[in-house]
């Protein structure tokens, strides 16, 4: 069974003329391609009912939209393959539970975009009622191009809330970026062809070329790696978040658990499983994390964001996370500082991701 071939009448038209192959191609990589069928105008913010009454809601920078401030990731079992009878279910769940921001990427799963596979399922039928956000990790505009041609097909709507640069670590990837051709032209197209609403930029690396990049251009967004483990290794406490704070962008925190990392309740995998995995090729450990989940969460939540986004691998874990973000309380700076320190005896592994060699 083909998974990917719904469409709703309203996307139908942009739906059809994005199937166009062959000689039509180049047509797409032009300013002018999706005024084929243009949206004029684009609907209003979506709206989950849930949300007021689910758990706190926060600014996403001056967007207007009220964010709950547990949002759903587009990883864990959102990027497994073949996965639909548990992923699907989780964003229904999600949505159902009034989370009201899913994250997701062009790249989650691997070349069958899995990830946008399993929330478009869901985007076919209750597109109004989520903030989606997807990413482009092509530097080039046509790249970039073909990425939110095939976003809008899996993700099954015409139209995605936020647009990110994935993954922007070096200033190498800011010069291919902002060069002519580069992907910067590609998001100004699509946020001008109403295609996109707002702009983003993504990044776990180190916080230089984030900087750059948004003093180069007034993001809408940034999302960022924002854990308890940040202020040991390259932190992105110290230069980068005030400024996005200044510029009144909207701060998604990703990385709070560090994919497991920093929590008390991992098993690290033996060491020799952990150097083929993304996430142990540079830093193996045999011991677990320092922190519960309630205070990863806890201590991004007590930071200056607007929501935090984390990967869930069931719905018990999903339904764990709204119940944290539901009875949020902020800590204080002191409470904060000790769970800096108690986190510095996982914080590489839990960091794994400011560890590798890039260009």
């Amino acid at each position: 069974m083909n998974e990917n071939n719904s469409a709703s009448p309203r996307n139908r038209g942009r739906r059809d003329f994005l199937k166009i192959g062959g000689a039509a191609t180049a047509a797409l990589l032009t300013p002018s391609a999706f005024a084929v069928t243009p949206n004029k105008t684009l609907p209003d913010l979506p709206s989950n009912p849930r949300t007021p009454e689910a758990m706190p809601t926060r600014n996403l920078g001056k967007t207007g939209y009220k964010v709950g401030i547990f949002s759903l990731g587009g990883q864990a079992a959102l990027e497994k393959p073949k996965n639909f009878d548990i992923a699907v279910p989780i964003v229904e769940r999600a949505l159902d539970l009034g989370v009201n921001y899913i994250d997701t990427s062009s790249i989650y799963g691997g070349p069958d975009r899995w990830s946008e596979q399993y929330v478009g399922k869901v985007m076919a039928k209750r597109r109004n009622e989520a903030f989606l956000a997807t990413k482009t990790k092509e530097r080039t505009r046509d790249g970039s191009m073909r990425m939110i041609e095939r976003s809008l097909q899996l993700l099954q709507t015409d139209h995605v809330d936020l647009w990110q640069l994935h993954d922007v670590g070096t200033t190498y990837d800011v010069g291919q970026i902002f060069a002519k051709g580069g992907a910067m032209e590609a998001l100004l197209d699509m946020q001008q062809q109403k295609v996109v609403r707002y702009l983003g930029i993504t990044g776990h690396y180190r916080p230089d070329a984030l900087v750059e990049c948004i003093q180069r251009h007034d993001f809408d967004c940034i999302l960022m790696a924002m854990n308890a483990a940040d202020p040991h290794h390259y932190s992105f406490n110290d230069a980068l978040l005030p400024l996005a704070v200044e510029k009144q962008m909207g701060i998604i925190g990703m990385k709070i658990p560090g994919r497991g990392r920093i929590l008390s309740t991992w098993t690290p995998p033996p060491i020799e499983q952990q150097k083929h995995s993304w996430e142990g090729m540079t830093i193996q450990t045999d011991k677990p994390g320092t922190l519960t989940m309630r205070e990863a969460m806890y201590y991004t939540l007590s930071r200056p964001v607007s929501t935090v986004i984390i990967g869930c691998d069931t719905t018990a874990q999903l339904e764990e996370n709204v119940h944290l973000a539901r009875n949020f309380t902020p800590i204080n700076e002191k409470q904060q500082t000790e769970l800096v320190a108690r986190a510095e005896p996982c914080a590489k592994p839990s960091l794994f991701f400011r560890f590798y060699d890039r260009p």
